[in-house]
């Protein structure tokens, strides 16, 4: 699955030419760094690689939600939906803009139910934060017609997706900004690093200030800005040596796709001869990425006894019912309102009018779901010999249906 396994003479080849420079920061130095600016140069091919007017680069997938938070005035009270199946960086992101995180039902898409959405806005919701969770896109078309209506922003955490598409389009381009990751594990990697992106003007120059304790970045000689700081900002910067893995990753983009797809369509194959099992709901299979292949079983009992199979084999799959990560009722930080902070922020919520409590059975449709669930990351190289154990383990595993 992740970008590290195509590591290669590009990727080498780019942080060279960092190294040449001795600068590493991704502003200033113009004699030292002698025209060289990879992570200006990662934005850009980004921007024209998703076909939006600009992109952002920032320090982490968790960065990039909080800077779009910031760009869009998300601020103290104000809720914001999002999804009980996603990492836990997209919720904290509210939180830590002082917002607070509204939990929606996914559904067979493994991605945001739009019917369950619209019955969770109230006059404090803010924006909705639908997640391409696992590769495969949501429904964002349903899900920023709703947010349309009621004159909601939408920021598309696409963080597990990069280079999916919907009819050709590019998910994170839908609503009014999208975020993505690149750490360790994810398509393209930069180890850390994220990127926002947008169509909207005004939004872009918010970003890029927040993202640089405010700094405006207007051209001016031997500083990155002319200090005309309109808002306070933070430092979510990317370095330019991940700038320069970035550059060389993305080149790889399509063609880690396209080998992924054909190790996906190896496995499932082999999946689809097995009577009971049926698989995730896609947007636009043309459009995935091709990053995991999620599968249900009839009942939570047939995922878990299907899945001790496969372990036994030593093929076992990812079992979210179980995953501490990514899974609402897994959160035990969130349901015992657990905080650092001596007042009981985020929980004690005087913004709120009211303390915050996150109940674990309060997205009973998403936990049918999750627990039939099965899901196998795609790598980008698979030998022979592992994708033969793979087959051969759900040929095996099928018995104890």
């Amino acid at each position: 699955m992740p970008g590290y396994e195509v590591f290669d003479k590009e990727e080498r080849r780019q942080i060279m030419d960092v190294l040449k420079t001795g600068v590493l920061f991704r502003y200033e130095f113009p004699n030292e760094r002698k025209g060289i600016y990879k992570v200006k140069e990662f934005e850009e091919a980004f921007a024209r690689y998703c076909g939006v007017a600009q992109a952002q680069a920032v320090s982490s997938g968790t960065a990039a939600l909080k800077v779009a938070l910031a760009a869009l005035g998300i601020g103290a009270g104000d809720e914001v939906i999002t999804q009980g199946f996603t990492f836990v960086a997209t919720w904290e992101a509210i939180f830590d803009i002082g917002a607070i995180p509204v939990f929606a039902e996914i559904d067979e898409t493994l991605n945001m139910d739009p019917a369950d959405v619209e019955k969770k806005i109230t006059p404090r919701t803010k924006a909705i934060i639908p997640v391409h969770m696992l590769g495969a896109q949501a429904r964002i078309e349903k899900i920023v017609a709703i947010a349309r209506r009621h004159n909601l922003k939408v920021i598309e955490d696409t963080a597990q997706a990069a280079g999916g598409r919907i009819k050709g389009k590019h998910v994170g381009t839908f609503g009014d900004m999208g975020t993505f990751s690149f750490d360790p594990v994810k398509t393209i990697t930069t180890g850390e690093g994220g990127m926002v992106i947008t169509n909207d003007a005004e939004l872009y120059r918010r970003a890029c200030e927040y993202h640089d304790h405010g700094h405006d970045h207007v051209p001016n000689p031997g500083g990155r800005g002319g200090e005309g700081r309109s808002f306070i900002g933070f430092n979510y910067r990317m370095m330019e040596l991940q700038g320069a893995i970035g550059l060389a990753q993305l080149a790889k983009l399509d063609s880690i796709i396209a080998r992924q797809r054909k190790n996906k369509a190896r496995i499932k194959k082999a999946l689809k001869k097995i009577k009971g099992i049926t698989f995730r709901r896609l947007v636009d299979e043309a459009g995935d990425t091709a990053t995991f292949l999620a599968f249900f079983l009839p009942d939570a009992e047939k995922a878990r006894a299907f899945n001790a199979a496969l372990k036994e084999n030593e093929a076992g799959a990812i079992y979210f019912a179980e995953n501490t990560w990514h899974y609402y009722p897994k959160w035990e930080h969130l349901l015992a309102g657990s905080t650092l902070a001596a007042s009981g922020w985020p929980f004690q919520h005087k913004e709120a009018g009211r303390d915050l409590k996150y109940r674990p059975d309060a997205l009973p449709q998403s936990a049918r779901i999750v627990e039939r669930c099965l899901v196998y990351p795609i790598p980008v190289k698979m030998p022979k010999e592992r994708l033969a154990q793979i087959l051969s383990a759900i040929e095996k595993a099928a018995k104890v249906l």
